[in-house]
This record gives C-alpha cells, structure tokens and sequence, in this order.
C-alpha cells in the first residue's frame, strides 16, 4: 500500500531532505497566496470603476511590457548574482507595489492610470522574482529530485491560487478592497524572513560577463535548433493566450451567474481546484516516458474544457469545467518543466527560465487581453469558445509541424 501510495501522490523527499528548499517553498506558499488574493481585487477593482471587460484586459497588456523587461533584465543577474539576495530585494519591492495599490482602495477616487502603473511594476519585479526562484530549486535538491520538487512547486502554486482567490472574493465581498490589498503587503514581510534565512546561493559556473539585453538575447541563442524545447514555449503560449479567459470573470459573475466578487473568486479558484487534484496526484507522471506526447494531448483537453465552460449557464457547472482545464494544464506543466529544465546547464539556466517565465506568465497577460477585447466586440461567449478551439488547433499543429517533440521520450537530448 506504501508502494502504491507513493507511486501516486506526489513525492515528499525534496522538502524533508533540504533545509533551503522548505524555506524556498514555504515563503513562495505565502507569497503567492497573497499574489492571487491582488489579482481578483484588482480585476474586481478594474470593472467596478469603469464596468468594461476590454479595461480589465487591458491589464495584462500593462502588465506585459513590463514583464518583458523584467525577464530581459532578470535573466542575466540571476546568472551573476546571489540569488537569496535578489529575492530579498523582488520581496521589498512586491510589497512597495501592494502598498500602492493599496493607496487606491483607500482614496475616494481611485486613479486608472495608478492602479495600471503598480499592476506594471509588479510585474516588472515578478518577471525577476519567479525565474529567480525557478532557477533556484535545480540547485537545492539532487537531480535525482528534480521532478518531484518541480512537482512540488505546482502543488505549491495550486494550493495558493485555490486559496488566494477564494481569499479575495471573499474579503472583497465583506471587508472592501483595502483589507485585500492589506494581506498581500502582509505577506511579503513573512516571506522576505524565510529568505533571510536560507543560506547564500552564489552563482555556478562561468562568470555571466555580459549583462542586460546581450544576455538575454545569448538565451535565445540558446534556444536555436533546439525545436523541443521551443516546443514547450509555443504549445504554452496557445494554451494561455487563447484559452484562459481570466479577465472575463468579474462579468460573467454579474452579468451571467447573478453574483459579485464572491462569485468571481470562486470563479478563479475552480481553475486552481482541479489544478491541485492533479498535482497532489502526479506520482503516475514518473511511469510517462512519451512526454511531448502527453503535453499535446492535455493542451487539447485544455482547449476543450474551455470551450464547454463558455456554454455552462450553471455556475457550478462552468466551475467543474474550469477544474477540468486546471488539472489538463497541471500535467501538461509537470511534462513540460521536466522537460526544460533537466536540460539545462546551471550556468545559462536564469537566461532560460526567465525566458520560460516570460511564456509562462506573459501567455495569460496577453490572454486577458484577448479575451477582454473579443468580448468587447463580439461577445463573452465567443470570446471563450473561439480561443478553447485555436488553442486545440494549436496544440495539434505543434504535434505535426514539430514531429520531434511529438516523439520526444524522457532522458532524450533535446
């Protein structure tokens, strides 16, 4: 039954052999939970002020440009630089962006132009925070638990945008947005002591003499002919742009499901459920070795499961489907993080997970752009069921354009 156990559910080692992994993990476990708590306050906040699904989406695209810069400086310093270092200062910084946003809750008129300059900034400093923290597991655990710390890391961020969402609305929907804000200030501060406490993490291997953009665009070369990996970036980038329809769920909770912020929580949560479900679950993903294969065929769940959730007329109904998505995308991400980073070398792994954190988390940026603005023009319905069938489109084309990935199978050179 142990056996069995383990073979299932995902695997624990990396969190009770290393100290400074646990310390990683527990700060981002707040962190993040706090993250998601601002994200629906903001989208909430967004839509209450102008009552407008194309100025919600108009956050990612704030958020975006940022977030290339970030990656773009980002990428090189976590090359050159302590790491544990750089997370203190992305902490303190996270928390002056809060503060600020924070300010607009409390003014009697709240400034657009405001609450998009914190968003962007955020943004800017998360696009050096996260591959910062990427970049550091490889080095805190052996290889050997490589995958299960990766597998970890998704528990993590599922459980915390299962309870940050929910966390919102909920305090949105009681306290006001202040309070919402005030708990993501809060969190920080937890986190920059649990990085105070882990040990100095220098950088291995050569010297990074080239900084900024050079850098940056030294990863990309990296990435040239290496069609599996770019893979994983471009099947992600379907997946998210066209199929992730966030900056939509303040409406649909009022317009289509007769709620509030409540609602939207729950909204954003369901994704996060069925997310969770899978990662806690992703002891299985160890016996798949046709791994691009596997990715291909949880995106097209993805896209499909979108595309029925834009038909729900139940919200409880639309929340299963969502939780559907969550979990495709949580094995998909298992596959693909295992992918990508069990072929890196230390020495050029901040340039490509930054790079990887760009797809990542700029595919949803973008997706809230998307689908603010199909929805403005169109509808809310075709927005979400025109982007679930490009993603699928998409998902299939990657698997017959780039037939090494399609074939691509565990421990292989990429």
């Amino acid at each position: 039954m142990d056996q069995q156990r383990r073979r299932l559910f995902a695997d624990l080692t990396p969190l009770r052999v290393s100290r400074e992994f646990r310390l990683l993990w527990s700060g981002e476990v707040i962190t993040v939970t706090g993250q998601q708590v601002t994200v629906v306050a903001l989208f909430i906040q967004v839509y209450a002020i102008t009552k407008s699904p194309a100025a919600v989406g108009l956050v990612g695209l704030v958020e975006f440009l940022p977030l290339v810069l970030g990656t773009a400086i980002g990428g090189p310093l976590i090359d050159r630089y302590d790491r544990r270092r750089i997370l203190q200062l992305t902490q303190l910084l996270l928390a002056s962006t809060s503060g600020v946003l924070l300010y607009t809750a409390l003014a009697e008129n709240p400034r657009l132009w405001l609450i998009y300059t914190a968003a962007g900034l955020a943004s800017f400093v998360g696009g050096i925070d996260v591959p910062a923290r990427q970049a550091t597991t490889p080095v805190l655990v052996d290889k050997s638990l490589l995958q299960s710390a990766l597998s970890l890391n998704i528990v993590m961020w599922n459980v915390s945008v299962i309870t940050g969402p929910f966390i919102g609305g909920v305090v949105v929907g009681t306290a006001g947005l202040a309070w919402a804000y005030a708990i993501d200030v809060a969190t920080y501060a937890v986190a920059i002591v649990l990085v105070s406490l882990m040990k100095p993490i220098p950088p291995a291997g050569m010297e990074v003499e080239k900084t900024g953009w050079e850098s940056f665009k030294e990863g990309i070369s990296y990435l040239k002919g290496r069609r599996v990996i770019q893979s994983t970036f471009i099947i992600d980038m379907f997946a998210m742009v066209f199929g992730l329809p966030e900056a939509l769920f303040p409406m649909l909770a009022v317009t289509k499901f007769d709620g509030g912020p409540t609602e939207t929580g729950i909204l954003f949560t369901s994704i996060a459920v069925g997310a969770l479900i899978a990662s806690v679950t992703t002891g299985w993903t160890h016996r798949i070795k046709h791994q691009g294969q596997a990715v291909v065929w949880m995106v097209v769940l993805w896209g499909a499961a979108i595309v029925v959730f834009g038909f729900s007329a139940n919200l409880w109904a639309a929340c299963f489907f969502l939780a559907i998505a969550g979990a495709a995308d949580t094995i998909s991400a298992v596959f693909r993080s295992t992918i990508l980073q069990s072929s890196l070398t230390d020495e050029m792994r901040g340039r490509i997970t930054s790079i990887h954190f760009l797809v990542v988390s700029g595919g949803p940026r973008l997706g809230n752009v998307e689908s603010g603005l199909v929805a403005q023009w169109t509808s809310p319905l075709l927005a979400i069921v025109s982007g679930g069938l490009v993603c699928i489109l998409g998902a299939l084309g990657v698997a017959v354009f780039v037939p090494e990935f399609w074939r691509y199978h565990a421990g292989e050179d990429t």
